[in-house]
């Protein structure tokens, strides 16, 4: 059977773009950047960006279209005989179930917010009610396991209609609406009075603040965040590689999706800093500033309701994109390796993933004595960190060996596959880089995550 592909190339940059959008650089980013230094923070972010995410996503995107098959099947059709790479599969495979185990409740509390803020019940509700809704959010498992079960369904839904039909034209219409929203919320955000200084603190270059946090500490900071906002590693962008043709080179194809992942995370800055400082409310780190703060900056401003609806929204379009590629991935794990039909891989993986959600929304209430990392964590932070600290990165060495080394796919091999059709050329020079110097880097960030957690 003849692989589908997309209708179009704007399909597959969205759909690239909408996976690598996600919950953490729209909330992480704009908190990172206030404070490692605003715009000086920028430049070695966008930096690292490029040396260090790019090759990545150019490979992934090379072993999925040279395959044509998703992560638990390319490396076996790349290798050369008498080679084993099992490992690439399974860490691909744990990547993307493991990630949306935590994903989908998350994704639940953003649609239940927008709905919740539709209705109107954060109006006339003082800071410790607004703080006291959240709380209670947590402590309610049948309501979060509902909105999980929601998100679960709603995600596997626009699979099982299928690539053209389901996945490229839903995602397509999400992510225009939550670019077109993030355009009017900046705007409007922008014009608030007193936002002037939110501004300033985001965009204006403080140099000054980057050697107070420790220019190590800046460096380490940046590389981590251009690392883990593309969810490189897993096979999560490798998947849409294999359903797009030869007209073009992946290296042009991978800076458009960097640069909309890039754009969607400062966009986020540029509503969230200048709400806040016009309301005298410092920017916090984490769920906290999504569900308490930034309600309670809503309910100040003329028409909250509908501007927090509509921020809402975008977060649960941001969520939404991101599961829905990633189920993607999953249903093709299933038919490339049972060779089922995509209805029975959706069926099957709805109660599977309803089932490896649980623990995540139990470990916030029911299971909320469990604290695997230390007091105060979760299910989710453990989940969190086999995802970002090992999966992630060991993920992508295995991506950069099987490319590179000989006794994997070779790097004249993914050359040619990366450099086929019209665009941006990969660099046949970059090879001692990427063969050396990139997979030193990148154990550096896994061993400093295990560091910052546990030294």
């Amino acid at each position: 059977m003849e692989r589908e592909k997309f209708s179009s190339r704007l399909g597959f940059i969205l759909i690239s773009a909408g996976c690598a959008i996600g919950l953490g650089n729209v909330w992480r980013f704009p908190y990172i950047v206030g404070e490692y230094g605003g715009a000086a923070f920028v430049l070695i972010y966008l930096l690292f960006l490029v040396v260090l995410g790019l090759p990545v996503v150019v490979m992934e995107f090379a072993v999925g279209r040279a395959s044509q098959k998703s992560a638990a099947l390319s490396f076996e059709v790349l290798k050369p005989e008498g080679t084993n790479w099992p490992w690439g599969k399974y860490i691909a495979i744990a990547g993307n179930y493991l990630l949306m185990m935590f994903y989908t409740t998350v994704a639940g509390w953003m649609v239940l917010y927008f709905v919740k803020m539709l209705m109107g019940d954060f109006e006339s509700l003082g800071a410790e009610q607004v703080a006291a809704e959240f709380g209670g959010m947590l402590a309610d498992p049948v309501l979060m396991l509902a909105m999980m079960v929601i998100v679960v369904l709603l995600g596997f839904a626009v699979c099982g209609m299928g690539l053209q039909n389901g996945v490229e034209k839903i995602t397509k219409v999400m992510m225009v609406c939550l670019l077109l929203l993030m355009t009017v919320l900046a705007g409007h955000s922008m014009m608030i009075k007193g936002g002037g200084v939110g501004l300033e603190f985001y965009l204006k270059p403080d140099f000054s603040k980057v050697m107070e946090a420790g220019l190590g500490e800046v460096i380490f900071a940046a590389l981590g965040q251009s690392f883990f906002t593309l969810s490189i590693g897993i096979g999560a962008l490798a998947i849409f590689g294999s359903y797009i043709g030869k007209e073009k080179r992946l290296t042009g194809e991978a800076v458009s999706v960097m640069c909309l992942d890039t754009l969607v995370a400062f966009m986020a800055g540029l509503i969230i800093f200048p709400a806040c400082f016009a309301y005298g409310i410092q920017p916090d780190a984490g769920p906290s500033l999504i569900f308490i703060t930034l309600p309670n900056v809503f309910n100040h401003m003329a028409g909250g309701r509908i501007w927090g609806g509509m921020f809402f929204l975008f977060m649960s379009f941001a969520a939404l994109s991101t599961v829905i590629a990633v189920f993607q991935n999953i249903v093709s794990f299933a038919t490339d390796l049972t060779g089922c039909t995509v209805k029975k891989a959706v069926v099957w993986n709805v109660a599977v993933m309803i089932l490896l959600s649980i623990p995540c929304v139990l470990g916030f209430n029911m299971w909320s004595s469990f604290m695997p990392l230390g007091e105060g964590t979760n299910v989710l932070d453990l989940e969190d960190f086999l995802v970002s600290n090992n999966l992630l990165p060991l993920g992508s060495l295995v991506y950069l060996l099987f490319c590179t080394a000989r006794y994997g796919w070779g790097f004249d091999n993914f050359l040619k596959e990366a450099n086929a059709g019209t665009g941006l050329k990969f660099p046949r020079w970059a090879k001692m880089y990427v063969s050396y110097v990139l997979p030193a880097l990148i154990l550096l960030i896994f061993f400093q995550g295990y560091w910052a957690k546990f030294g």
